[in-house]
């Protein structure tokens, strides 16, 4: 059993608590909120007294981006593990950094990427596996909504790390990283970005060139209502997700191949935040637990290169 304690609890804070009610391998202990918001009957406790805390030994953060790394340092030093919200840091240097006491404190650290431990996300990568079709060629894939534009919202600020990229950026660049076998290879261009009054993107493009043998077209909004799916196309047909990023309990993918159209359905139980807690205390427990669908310290370090790659002058 890994015993849970969570820090900033807004929307996703709360999403965390209602989804660990899901499974058997974890239990909430404690809370802490410095808005004092309250979860059922549970004591609404400081950061400190979590990350001091004999009783937990894993803890959810979902504070605001720009305070992740610091709040994630102290839990190293009092040897938490970690699940935190995405982006882990607004500074790839920073990233690096803490990558190294990570090891230093050998603690499972994991970033909240939750699609990756959604069974969609698995049975989409044994059809590519099993060739349904053929060679990847290239992938589409978006994520984007329109805001109402609030130069004091954490999305439009960029102290906060506000802007596109940092707030939606990593769910793309995940998806090709699915895919590519060599991660370190994978190279940003074509960027196009558009910003808000506040100097923050809003909406950008770009292309992620993969293992010298397929691209990723890129594009990510807070300005725009895209489709938020992801297409891959191979040189025998396609998959289309329809629902990539946030799958329900019951979700379908369109694919095509030289015999046939059809759809894929699949089936949880659980919910998709269910399936990642539920993954990472199953490899917090053992090790031998391991999956390939968690989103690890060397992940997250790829993909804050990239972030920064494509927010570049």
């Amino acid at each position: 059993m890994v015993n849970w304690g969570i820090i900033g609890f807004g929307r996703m804070g709360l999403t965390f608590a209602n989804a660990i009610e899901e499974i058997e391998n974890s239990k909430l202990i404690s809370i802490a909120s410095k808005s004092g918001k309250k979860f059922k009957d549970y004591q609404n406790s400081t950061y400190e007294e979590i990350i001091n805390s004999k009783d937990i030994n894993s803890v959810y953060v979902s504070t605001l981006n720009n305070t992740h790394i610091d709040i994630i340092n102290k839990l190293c030093d009092a040897n938490k593990n970690i699940l935190c919200e995405k982006p882990v840091s607004t500074n790839y240097n920073d990233l690096r950094n803490l990558h190294k006491k990570i090891q230093q404190k050998q603690i499972s650290f994991f970033e909240a990427i939750a699609y990756y431990s959604h069974p969609q996300t698995l049975m989409i990568l044994e059809l590519i596996e099993s060739g349904e079709i053929g060679e990847i060629k290239k992938i589409e894939s978006n994520f984007g909504f329109k805001a109402k534009y609030n130069p004091e919202s954490r999305l439009f600020d960029k102290k906060l790390g506000g802007g596109a990229i940092y707030d939606l950026g990593c769910y793309p660049i995940s998806f090709a990283m699915l895919f590519s076998k060599d991660h370190n290879k994978i190279k940003i261009q074509d960027r196009i970005l558009d910003y808000a009054p506040s100097k923050v993107d809003n909406d950008a493009k770009a292309t992620l060139i993969c293992d010298d043998s397929f691209e990723c077209k890129i594009h990510v909004s807070i300005n725009n209502d895209l489709d938020n799916t992801c297409k891959i196309h191979g040189s025998k047909g396609y998959i289309k997700v329809l629902d990539p990023w946030l799958p329900k309990k019951e979700s379908q993918v369109e694919i095509s191949n030289n015999k046939h159209f059809y759809l894929k359905n699949i089936s949880s139980k659980i919910s998709i935040y269910a399936n990642q807690i539920k993954n990472v205390s199953d490899f917090i427990i053992s090790e031998k637990n391991k999956s390939k669908n968690l989103f690890d310290i060397k992940k997250s370090l790829i993909n804050m290169k990239l972030v920064e790659d494509w927010l570049k002058n």
